[in-house]
């Protein structure tokens, strides 16, 4: 019997998220995107197994959301529209 998992999670531009994550994925493992989401599946054959590949899979959505951030910022809001330096 093998074992299941399914991790959803939510972003602003899950494609980009998504294409980050491909080179990781294994085997064992399907990434989609739905409309606002990430959606990875992952089989493995023995819970430890499947525990290993969940840990792995947590470890590269971070360092891929971290990656993501630094080439992706988002708008810091009114503060980075307006120049400190402008007179009157």
């Amino acid at each position: 019997m093998s074992r299941r998992a399914t991790i959803r999670t939510t972003h602003d531009d899950p494609e980009l998220i998504a294409r980050a994550l491909a080179p990781d994925n294994t085997d064992e493992m399907e990434t989609t995107t739905e409309a606002d989401a990430v959606v990875t599946r992952i089989e493995r054959e023995t819970t430890a197994g499947l525990h290993s590949t969940v840990d792995d899979y947590a470890v590269n959505l971070a360092v891929a959301l971290e990656v993501a951030q630094q080439t992706h910022p988002t708008d810091a809001g009114t503060a980075s529209d307006t120049p400190d330096n402008t007179e009157s």
